[in-house]
């Protein structure tokens, strides 16, 4: 676990800002330098032309970092505990990377990309790399292009990567496929015992935080979540989920949460979890990526003759939909 290093560019060094050389970025970003590492995550956001050759450079830096996510309702204090984990990994020398993914306007587009804010303590470290990303529109509470900015942050060198959600509801569980270990954050008064075994956000978690926990009725909440854990039906050697105790603002059980993220590593080396979870990661990198390109193909469609006449067939009731599809696959395969 390396600690990072700033990268002064050489005098005459090319600029990072606008360059489109992938080896040189890679290079830049494996020595330091944030504005490359900018430059790769933002290229990968775009959906850029030379994403295949930046996955290709990255690819021998994959399942080097260990991923963290963090979700939870909105309100609950992801960032502020996101905060003090960095502070916290610091403190152990670990070079720490962070994608805070904040909510896009379905009117206008944009985004505040405000997580970055409770974050200013650490605007200076050059051990920490911190990224606000746009969700875009993609639902599940992350951005589409997460997955390959963690990659982009693994081959930085970074040793954890954690990764916070926008403000998420009980469906958003997109992050238990991204992350090694996933920490759901609850707060008092967010619900009863019913709202505690709904199927959904709950049932990803591996590390249970319930901050805010100097509130009224953290105590409550607290037995309402290991009333739960208990419900669950689990093997000899399987993980129990951890709950955990914090008031993120003043600093208090982080130190407990990052023992319970430790806890959770060591038991997915023992059982081979991590390499599955890895693996299960990759399969859904792949099947994303292809069927972005099938969509691609598709749309390309909608510029001729076929989807139209197809279209057209179901419409007037003379094929149906399903042999309509059948026959469409085919002409992509073609």
């Amino acid at each position: 676990m390396s600690e990072a290093v700033e990268h002064v560019p050489a005098a005459g060094a090319p600029s990072v800002r606008r360059t489109r050389d992938v080896p040189l970025l890679v290079e830049r970003a494996r020595a330091g330098d944030p504005r490359a590492v900018a430059r790769l995550i933002t290229l990968v956001e775009n959906g850029d032309e030379l994403l295949p050759d930046i996955a290709a450079a990255l690819a021998p830096y994959a399942g080097q970092a260990q991923v963290v996510g963090l979700t939870g309702s909105p309100g609950v204090g992801k960032s502020t505990t996101t905060n003090e984990l960095v502070r916290a990994l610091r403190a152990r020398g670990h070079r720490v990377g962070v994608l805070a993914i904040d909510p896009s306007s379905p009117f206008t587009g944009g985004a505040i990309l405000g997580d970055r804010v409770r974050m200013q303590d650490h605007a200076t470290d050059p051990g920490v790399y911190i990224r606000s990303m746009s969700s875009r529109g993609h639902l599940g509470g992350l951005s589409a292009a997460t997955p390959q900015a963690v990659r982009v942050l693994e081959g930085a060198g970074c040793d954890v990567v954690l990764v916070e959600t926008v403000g998420v509801g009980q469906a958003e569980v997109e992050v238990a496929s991204l992350a090694d270990t996933t920490l759901v954050l609850l707060a008092p008064g967010m619900g009863d015992a019913i709202q505690a075994v709904k199927a959904g956000i709950l049932e990803i978690a591996d590390v249970f935080v319930v901050n805010k926990a100097d509130r009224d009725g953290a105590d409550a909440t607290v037995r309402d979540i290991q009333g739960m854990i208990a419900l669950g039906e689990r093997g000899p050697g399987q993980w129990r989920p951890q709950v955990v105790r914090s008031v993120a603002t003043r600093g208090e059980g982080i130190d407990d949460i990052a023992a319970a993220i430790d806890k959770h590593r060591g038991w997915l080396v023992e059982h081979g979890e991590l390499r599955r979870r890895q693996e299960a990661r990759a399969a859904a990198e792949i099947e994303a990526i292809a069927l972005g390109v099938l969509r691609a193909r598709i749309g390309s469609l909608r510029d001729g003759t076929e989807l139209q006449t197809l279209a057209a067939r179901v419409a007037e009731g003379a094929q149906d939909p399903y042999a309509a599809a059948d026959t469409l696959l085919a002409q992509l395969a073609r």
